[in-house]
């Protein structure tokens, strides 16, 4: 019989430790929502998931938002 057993993924020292912590409250429907996209997409770590998300969202606005020398009116003619 086969163990089913994960192995864990040794993570370098070089990545930063997550200490600390950041709670959000939702609400059922709210996560019902989560909870069915993640089954859908067959994503297994919420914690991850959820965190890569808010994340890569925050990245692209930040990228948006960065001052350039010339507004994109300019820059399209």
């Amino acid at each position: 019989m086969a163990n089913n057993v994960k192995k864990r993924v040794k993570v370098p020292a070089s990545v930063p430790k997550r200490e600390q912590r950041m709670v959000c409250l939702m609400s059922e429907e709210e996560v019902r929502i989560v909870d069915c996209y993640l089954k859908k997409y067959k994503i297994t770590n919420k914690a991850r998931w959820l965190r890569e998300t808010v994340l890569a969202f925050i990245h692209q606005k930040m990228e948006e938002d960065y001052p350039t020398l010339f507004n994109e009116h300019d820059m399209r003619r």
